[in-house]
């Protein structure tokens, strides 16, 4: 993730540049998702089908979320701090982001699909929404139920010291995900009690990880319900074990370029990850039809690849500072654009020359709250979860 240090020596600079190019995917991946959503309500003419803009998105953060949290965390080789500096990172916009939807909601009702109950505030506060069956109060939350599934996995590695076997466990989540798309037909793990009981173990889990306190039977146990709720919880199976894969293949990508593993793992999970949803049960959408779900995953692995290909060069500026706010950006983004909405009125039937304009200004106004939102939430809570990280380090 971005990070802004009070005093930038040589060694953190030449860090900066070499990380850039994924820096330049996160703008990229921003940008999809925020296309994926603005299109249809503006300018759905535009909207492409052949792959789906979305999912392509997704996959490229996922892709480099494998590729750099591992690698954070064996760098710091301290779990108490990586887990603060993460909870820093997510939490504050993310909580932000759910108080603006409920302020709002007394004029933009919240989803539909939000449980009206407690078993909602249980799922928000370990964002383990998707997998535990739980819809977030904005449409996008639905993907950190996989970057927290990832991290307690990647946690479990590390303090048990199998982390380096990436390209192996990425294979395995492939596996899983197409064994469990010609088996599985919903989730068998449903109901207000998932949430409870999850986040019940999250918040002792944790606190014995920060604390240090029984860190390796916490960190083991917290990646096994992760496992569980993954596997059986999700409201489409195949598709959370498919995400996972995808993440463990870029952290096999890593091992490669650092000489520590090979390829084929990547391979053989690519195959696997394009071909769960092909005879998949619970496969109805237009997104997971094989030419165009193959065709999503082929792009985002060709962007990724060239972006690794091009990190030694000079990347557009507008891209690396997409990359910066692209958290914000991502989570600001759909209930800014039902606000819009909301004031505009429909335009989905209104003309080209007016539909452009209008999409113009909602992606101005978009990139303007997700930079403020950066600097004035992001920023400061990054900064101080740095500061705390470094002072438990000491």
């Amino acid at each position: 993730m971005p990070t802004t240090p009070p005093t930038v020596s040589p060694a953190t600079t030449a860090s900066s540049t070499r990380l850039a190019w994924l820096d330049a995917l996160r703008g990229v991946g921003a940008l999809a998702v925020v296309a994926e959503h603005l299109l249809p309500w503006v300018v759905p003419s535009l909207r492409p089908y052949w792959f789906n803009l979305g999912v392509y998105g997704i996959l490229v953060f996922f892709l480099v979320s494998g590729y750099i949290i591992p690698t954070s965390l064996e760098r710091r080789g301290d779990v108490r701090a990586f887990w603060i500096s993460r909870v820093f990172r997510l939490y504050p916009l993310y909580l932000g982001v759910i108080g603006l939807v409920l302020v709002m909601s007394w004029w933009i009702p919240v989803r539909g699909t939000v449980p009206r109950d407690a078993s909602a505030v249980a799922a928000h506060a370990t964002m383990l929404l998707d997998v535990v069956g739980v819809a977030g109060v904005a449409d996008t939350m639905w993907t950190l139920s996989y970057e927290m599934v990832f991290y307690l996995l990647v946690t479990a590695l590390f303090v048990t010291g199998t982390h380096r076997r990436s390209g192996v466990t990425a294979v395995l989540f492939g596996l899983a995900a197409l064994a469990e798309g010609l088996v599985l037909s919903s989730a068998p793990l449903a109901g207000g009690w998932v949430a409870w009981a999850s986040c019940g173990v999250f918040a002792v889990g944790l606190a014995c990880v920060v604390s240090n306190r029984f860190r390796t039977a916490a960190a083991c146990s917290l990646a096994f319900m992760a496992l569980v709720l993954l596997l059986l919880g999700s409201r489409t199976p195949w598709f959370g074990a498919a995400i996972v894969a995808v993440m463990f293949a870029g952290t096999a990508i890593y091992r490669w370029e650092q000489g520590t593993g090979g390829l084929w793992p990547v391979a053989v999970t690519t195959v696997l990850v394009a071909l769960a949803p092909v005879w998949a049960i619970q496969a109805g959408w237009w997104w997971v039809q094989p030419d165009v779900w193959i065709t999503t995953v082929a792009l985002a692995g060709a962007t990724f690849a060239g972006a690794m290909a091009l990190r030694h060069r000079r990347l557009p500026r507008f891209l690396l500072w997409l990359g910066l706010v692209s958290y914000s950006l991502y989570l600001v983004h759909h209930p800014l654009l039902k606000f819009l909405v909301a004031i505009t009125g429909d335009l989905r039937w209104s003309p080209l020359r007016v539909q452009i304009p209008m999409a113009l200004v909602f992606l101005i106004a978009i990139l303007l709250a997700s930079w403020l939102a950066y600097r004035f939430v992001e920023k400061p809570m990054q900064r101080l979860g740095r500061r705390l990280a470094r002072g438990i380090g000491h």
